[in-house]
Parts: structure tokens; sequence; C-alpha cells
């Protein structure tokens, strides 16, 4: 038996938290690997939809969930959504949850550098969540972070605050605002602290252990590859490594134990907040596969942005991550189009790119190269096999596989769990 590493491979907001949520009914242990609670999946079973942000899919199904080590945690989004969860019958308990002593804390400054710095960025916006994910990034790389374990010590905390408070309040003088009240701040974390110390745990060992029985360890992504901090859409990015390598780092098993690697691919593509998007649609066909695709974001409401598919981006972030196959979703948003397309590769001043450059400037100038396919008038949606699909829908995958040079694992044909092909299972890989 394979373990197995979901991660998006396009800018997030794949579909993956139904493909988890598929895996994790049968697996034992599901892992979030990096992010933070700017991560939304929505998971709907039966008449009944959950909204996750920091929890991994698996708390619902009642598998072994954990945060991992590389995640950035808000202790305070975590109890809203763990409160949130169990007013709809979910039970979440150190039996079912469990949290990496060692993760890096979220916490109100963080919040208020992330607005700070986006308020006075005017058109150089990012386009972040302003939920402090970068911050806490910056402050975990900086060595400054307050992590879960020091939860346990705040009375210790002194020069730890000391690192910290120095590094914010220049920041924030720079910004026009007072300094970090620490005070406060302590005083919040020890208000926090039983409720985050409960679930907190040894994850590595834990895992270890969960390995060594033979358990079946499902990793969970946020976001996609191409915000992935190096091979995304640089400066457009998160601020965390969202590759399939990073479910080693972030959760403390080395690289052997990540196994099949999914790469959850939309059978179109979207993307939130600013940076480059060659197969942007801002048109009427742009419109109608996001009002059909219910684009908005999970966690911040946002209208996604929607295009055409595009082979280029995918087969590279397939390429870097190492992705055995696909899981393809949302085919049914395509039903009923007269004509597809495909972006096969770029233009760039005249030059014909098979990849995405590097360069910001580069990235904001290249031209799509289409290839047109007929669309299909029959439906898809529902479809749990490879003859309820019309023949042309059928084309289009057998494209989609040749040109990202991935072959196709799974196809999901609407948002409930079992309308779901299995081409291949990961599992049995």
């Amino acid at each position: 038996m394979a373990n197995v590493t979901v991660i998006g491979a396009q800018w997030g907001d794949e579909g993956k938290g139904k493909i988890v949520d598929w895996l994790a009914s049968r697996a034992d242990a599901v892992v979030r690997f990096q992010g933070g609670h700017n991560a939304g999946h929505t998971l709907v079973v039966g008449d009944q939809v959950y909204k996750l942000s920091l929890l991994p899919s698996g708390i619902v199904t009642g598998t072994l969930s954990i945060i991992g080590n590389g995640v950035v945690l808000d202790p305070w989004a975590l109890k809203a959504e763990v409160e949130k969860l169990t007013a709809q019958g979910v039970e979440i308990n150190p039996d079912n949850f469990a949290l990496a002593d060692n993760c890096p804390l979220i916490l109100p400054l963080h919040r208020d550098l992330d607005g700070l710095r986006e308020a006075a960025a005017g058109t150089g916006k990012i386009g972040t969540t302003g939920r402090g994910i970068g911050p806490a990034y910056e402050d975990k790389v900086g060595r400054r972070a307050i992590r879960v374990c020091d939860l346990a010590h705040l009375d210790t905390l002194g020069s730890q605050l000391d690192r910290l408070c120095a590094h914010h309040d220049a920041l924030r003088a720079g910004f026009g605002q007072p300094p970090v009240d620490r005070d406060a701040l302590v005083a919040e974390l020890r208000e926090i602290a039983p409720f985050v110390l409960q679930f907190a745990q040894v994850v590595w060992k834990r895992l270890q252990t969960v390995r060594k029985a033979g358990a079946r360890v499902l990793f969970e992504g946020a976001q996609g590859v191409l915000l992935d901090v190096d091979h995304g859409t640089y400066p457009f990015v998160t601020s965390s490594n969202t590759v399939s390598g990073t479910a080693s780092a972030g959760s403390g098993l080395g690289p052997a134990a990540t196994g099949f690697v999914l790469g959850i691919v939309k059978a179109y593509t979207t993307r939130v907040g600013s940076g480059p998007f060659p197969t942007e649609l801002t048109d009427a066909t742009g419109q109608k596969l996001g009002e059909r695709g219910h684009e908005f974001g999970t966690v911040t409401g946002r209208k996604r942005r929607c295009g055409w598919f595009d082979a280029v981006l995918v087969r590279q972030s397939c390429a870097i991550s190492g992705v055995t196959g696909i899981a393809l979703t949302k085919l049914d948003v395509l039903d009923g189009f007269e004509k597809v397309r495909i972006c096969t590769g770029y233009r760039l001043r005249g030059k014909v790119l098979d990849y995405f450059p590097s360069y910001a400037g580069d990235q904001a100038e290249v031209e799509p190269i289409y290839e047109e396919m007929d669309g299909w008038h029959g439906t898809t949606a529902g479809a749990r096999s490879w003859a309820d699909l019309p023949a042309q829908a059928i084309k289009y995958i057998q494209r989609v596989q040749e040109l990202i040079e991935t072959p196709v694992a799974l196809v999901s044909t609407s948002p409930e769990r079992d309308d779901t092909i299995l081409v291949r299972d990961p599992f049995l890989d």
C-alpha cells in the first residue's frame, strides 16, 4: 500500500477538498504540511457542507488528522474552526487530531503587518488574504517565531519576545503605528494556550509509529504549485513551498514516505488575486466559466479570474513536483460549450516557448498559443465511469494528459464525494 501526497497543480482552488475527502475515507492518517488558514477546502458529504481552512480534511470522516510543523498556525482561527465543526456534529479530540508542538504561530501582530503592507503597496499589491501568513513565515526563518511548544512556557518567553518585538516595532513605526503591546499579547496567548496545548504532540514521532504499523498516510497540500515561493509566479505567490517535496520537511517524515503524488488539476484555469494569467478570459466566456463553476474563494469570498486550460503551466507543475498522476476536476463546468481551447505554448516577442519563464516581466507579456477542440452536448455531471461520459469529453481528457505528459488517475464530475471516475488507485500504486 502506498502513501499519497495531494497537491494543487495550478494556482490553488482546484477542488482538492473533495479529492482529499474521498481519499481520506481510505487512509489511516491525513497530514497538512504547509500553508495556513488562507487555504480553503469545501467538502460536500450528503446534504452537509463543511468548510475547512486549517483542519485536515480527514477530520470529517474521523480519520486521524495532523497539522504538521510546516504549517503556520493561527490559534484563534483554529479554535473558531473546531467550534464550528463541532456544532456540525464532527467530533474533534486529541485521539483523532494532533498538532505539531514545533508549529509556528500566527499572532495578531502578523495580521496587522500583512494589512499595513498591502494597504501601502498601491498598484504593487500581491493580493494576500491578509491573514498574517507571510509575516509569520518571515519570523519563522528569522528565528524569532513563537511556537506551539512555547505556549506551555509563557513565563520564560522574555528573550524571544524581545527579538520579536524589536523587529515588529521598527516595522510598525515605519507605518506610523504604535509598538506591540507585549502585555496584551502575552495575555491573549495565556488565554488561548490551554485550548491549543490539549492537541499538541511530538508529531514526527506519532507519524513514525503510524507508518511502522503499516498505516496509509495521506499528505494534504494547500494552495497550488504555481503559488510556490520558489517555483510560482513570483512575487505573486504564497510564502511557503507548495510542491510535493515539502510534505517531507513539513511533517517530519523522510521523502521516501510521500509515496504517490496526486496533482489536482481543474479542467480550466482560475486564479485569485493579482499576478500573471496567460489564458485569462475577461469576456462572456470567462464570466460563464466563473458562474457555472461557482468561482468564489472558500476563505475570502473573492471572485476568481477564469480562463482556458493551460497545459504549459500544468506540465511544468507536474514536472517540478514529480506528479505520478492527476485528478481532473470540474469537467462538468465545460458541458455545453461549442468549442473548448487548450493553451499548448506561448509567444514572447516573436519566440515560441514551451515553458513559463521566471522573470516577472516575461510572465506578464507571454501570449497563449491555443489548440481548439469541439465541445460536447451531453452532460458529464455525476458520471462515475468512462461509459457515462460523452465521447468528445473523453477526447478532451486524453488530449490533456498527452499535453501535460502525466496520466489521469481520477476524474471528478461534481462536488459529491462519489461522483468520481477512478482510473488508477493512488493507494494501490
